[in-house]
């Protein structure tokens, strides 16, 4: 029998938080920011968790915390417990998320009259958030909102509930066991989502793995081309399995970023626990496909991993090593094209790729200090840098990709050359062409234009393509 005027206003309103009025998860949130705080930690989690999930939830929040002021709350309903506030409804946050976090969201919020959430001794979840629930208010004695499937015995227990962007058959399951009185859906940003959350664009940059087959003029070789093309999906899957990673530990940071806090864990648009499930199955598919090819290129693969391990939990906060490994990465992707093939780089190769892919990470890490100075601000957020630095990068990073025009004029100038090409002088054109080309791009820069990865903005550039169509016919005519 449905209660009508006073006796509903008291009827407490009881929500759900992880899932429900944020995008997020705050246990998983906290665990990776505790692990780029310190990644240290992995070896104390197993030992935490053995003590129970509560003591775990405990351990993390007392070394991390999260500013709930950028958290990604579902709007929609946030209105709508707004609404139910000022008519009178008492509110309160039901959460199995530690205490401190829930207090803190709460504060910020100003809309819950009480706060019920996990503490060292009990992790509020499922039946025993039913039981507590039950034991204050009675049966059917409150209202609840939620999401999840762990939820169902609260939305038959409840009077009526609320779901807010259910798990995949909640709301079915709901509906035969409980009262619905309405259903949220606005934070889940579909397929879309999922495929720009793994950056197929970044895939751009692992077409360095064909350098090595190019350079050695085996581009007519069909196996050769075969191995290097399994080598370019092993090196998109393992990628994407680290954009992931990477973007579950910069949550925080993303957020508060001008661009990046719409990127889709930072908005909330993707699940982060569907995140954590795609990291290792994209990750065992990269490796899967290397087992295709020489075993030199799993050992690069697994080096290009533990690279990037290192640098998104700990190295990236390195003044000056973060850009010195950016740089490693982008020649590791040759060094793998190497090692699928079984051609031998050469030193023209690997010195031209240091001193061209330093100069480019050197833009990406200039470009964030000007965003950062132009909104004001003088430090980057879990970087080593200051606004005052960009001088200095501005200076190395040219200096940088002119010597790699300097390493091009010398292998022109080598016998090396001889041996690839019938008419070596006729490279020499693609030395004004590097010189423009690292110049603009470094002026691109300074203009605030360089959104992008900088191989990435030079792929989507007219003019980068046009001189990329210059180059063939120079190294055509030269051959």
């Amino acid at each position: 029998m449905k209660r009508k005027g006073k006796n509903v206003k008291r009827i407490p309103l009881c929500v759900d938080l992880d899932g429900t009025l944020v995008k997020s998860d705050l246990l998983v949130e906290s665990l990776f920011a505790l692990l780029k705080q310190d990644w240290s930690s992995v070896f104390f989690i197993p030992f935490w968790l053995m003590r129970g999930r509560s003591h775990l939830k405990d351990q993390i929040a007392r070394r991390i915390t999260i500013d709930v002021s950028l958290l990604p709350y579902h709007e929609s309903l946030l209105d709508y417990l707004k609404l139910e506030m000022k008519n009178g409804r008492r509110m309160i946050l039901v959460t199995a998320s530690h205490n401190k976090y829930a207090h803190a969201v709460a504060n910020h919020l100003n809309i819950f009259d009480d706060v019920m959430a996990s503490d060292e001794r009990i992790n509020l979840t499922g039946k025993k958030k039913l039981n507590q629930l039950v034991q204050i208010y009675g049966e059917h004695g409150f209202d609840y909102v939620g999401n999840s499937r762990v939820d169902l015995p609260i939305f038959h227990e409840a009077r009526q509930s609320v779901l807010v962007n259910p798990e995949f058959g909640v709301e079915t399951r709901a509906r035969d066991i409980a009262k619905i009185e309405r259903v949220f859906e606005d934070g889940q940003g579909g397929l879309n989502a999922y495929i720009r959350a793994i950056r197929p664009h970044q895939w751009l940059k692992n077409l360095l793995v064909f350098v090595p087959l190019i350079a050695a003029h085996e581009i007519e070789n069909t196996e050769l081309i075969w191995q290097s093309f399994l080598a370019f999906i092993s090196f998109c899957l393992c990628a994407s399995s680290v954009y992931l990673l990477n973007d579950l530990a910069d949550l925080s940071s993303d957020r508060a970023h001008l661009r990046k806090r719409h990127r889709p864990f930072a908005s909330g648009s993707v699940s982060i626990k569907h995140g954590v499930i795609l990291i290792p199955l994209l990750l065992i598919a990269a490796f899967a496909v290397s087992l295709l090819l020489p075993p030199a290129f799993m050992g690069t693969l697994i080096l290009y991993y533990a690279i990037t391990l290192g640098y998104s939990f700990w190295l990236k906060r390195k003044l000056m090593v973060d850009v010195i490994v950016l740089t490693g990465l982008y020649t590791v992707r040759v060094l793998a094209g190497s090692a699928a093939t079984a051609i031998v780089p050469s030193f023209w190769i690997l010195a031209f790729s240091m001193y061209l892919f330093l100069s480019l990470a050197m833009i990406k890490r200039y470009s964030e200090l000007l965003d950062l100075s132009n909104t004001g601000k003088q430090r980057a957020g879990g970087r080593g840098y200051v606004v005052q630095d960009m001088t200095t990068i501005q200076g190395l990073g040219a200096a940088s990709g002119y010597i790699s025009v300097l390493v091009l004029a010398l292998y022109i100038n080598s016998s090396d050359v001889r041996v690839l090409y019938s008419q070596p002088e006729v490279i020499w054109l693609l030395c004004p062409v590097l010189l423009y080309w690292v110049s603009r791009m470094w002026q691109r820069a300074g203009r605030g234009e360089m959104h992008d990865d900088p191989l990435v903005f030079a792929v989507k550039d007219r003019i980068s393509r046009v001189l990329g169509l210059v180059v063939v016919i120079v190294l055509v005519a030269a051959s």
